[in-house]
């Protein structure tokens, strides 16, 4: 697949270089370019960056970090299965337990919330940094709502990290899943005092919290590009209206009508 040529491979993570180095220049290069393609595609074409995954598991099927990108690939793209056992392969080579989360949700992806909860519970967690722990909660709480348990996943997100005022990367996400669940327990006034904490704490925008938070509001928007284009059609409609108008005031007068309409008898049941 074609890369740009601006896309040396150097623009990977150090760590990920260093395990390249196990390859040949020539290949650890062309590996790099498409992990590098990898990543630039994943969130704005997931399909792009799945093909481009592969190549590079082609290339080096041995290396970890490869095996984990086309992990977090195959994931996007919601093939779970293949994720999965990406994920599980990486975790082999490595004896790393930081992708357990997202191997957890790939079993909620294959319509097995019991077993991803079970995987909530196993001694790894605990070896899970901060960040890790969060993001395993997340996913138990995703669970118990695949399971229609909307009152354990509310409990299961309350934690000291949601309670906390300090705002991490992963505050908005906690605050918004814990805001959402409140909502789906028909909590109302509760969901929209976390979705205005959420929008507090989501910086960069990354949920449509202020979205939800203004729909609790009552708030409508109107977009305005669709208004005018609406507003234009009229106009069109109504200039061709009064052009029809004009055809039939100067055309000649219709003949006047002497016969006497038909009558047609109807048998009524």
């Amino acid at each position: 697949m074609p890369i740009p040529d601006d896309v040396t491979g150097h623009e990977i993570d150090k760590d990920v270089q260093q395990e390249l180095q196990s390859l040949p220049k020539g290949l650890a290069e062309d590996v790099a370019r498409n992990l590098v393609m990898v990543a630039k595609l994943i969130d704005e074409d997931p399909e792009q960056a799945y093909a481009y995954s592969r190549i590079a598991l082609r290339l080096a099927s041995r290396v970890a970090a490869v095996r984990e990108a086309a992990g977090f690939a195959a994931y996007a793209t919601e093939k779970y299965s293949e994720a999965l056992a990406e994920f599980r392969a990486a975790r082999r080579m490595t004896g790393s337990v930081e992708l357990w989360p997202v191997m957890a949700d790939c079993e909620r992806g294959l319509g097995r919330p019991e077993k991803a909860l079970e995987m909530a519970g196993a001694p790894e967690v605990h070896k899970l940094d901060k960040a890790g722990q969060v993001e395993m909660r997340l996913v138990a709480a995703g669970a118990r709502r695949d399971m229609d348990q909307i009152d354990a996943a509310i409990v299961t997100l309350q934690s000291p990290e949601l309670a906390s005022n300090s705002v991490q990367p992963w505050t908005a996400r906690l605050r918004y899943a814990y805001a959402d669940a409140l909502l789906a327990a028909d909590r109302e006034d509760e969901a929209r005092e976390w979705f205005a904490k959420v929008v507090e704490s989501d910086k960069d925008g990354s949920t449509d919290a202020s979205d939800r938070l203004a729909e609790l509001d009552g708030v409508e928007f109107v977009d305005a590009m669709v208004e005018d284009e609406e507003r234009d059609a009229d106009a069109v409609h109504g200039d061709a209206d009064a052009s029809d108008a004009s055809d039939a005031s100067e055309g000649p007068e219709a003949p006047e009508v002497t016969a006497e309409p038909v009558r047609r008898d109807v048998d009524e049941d």
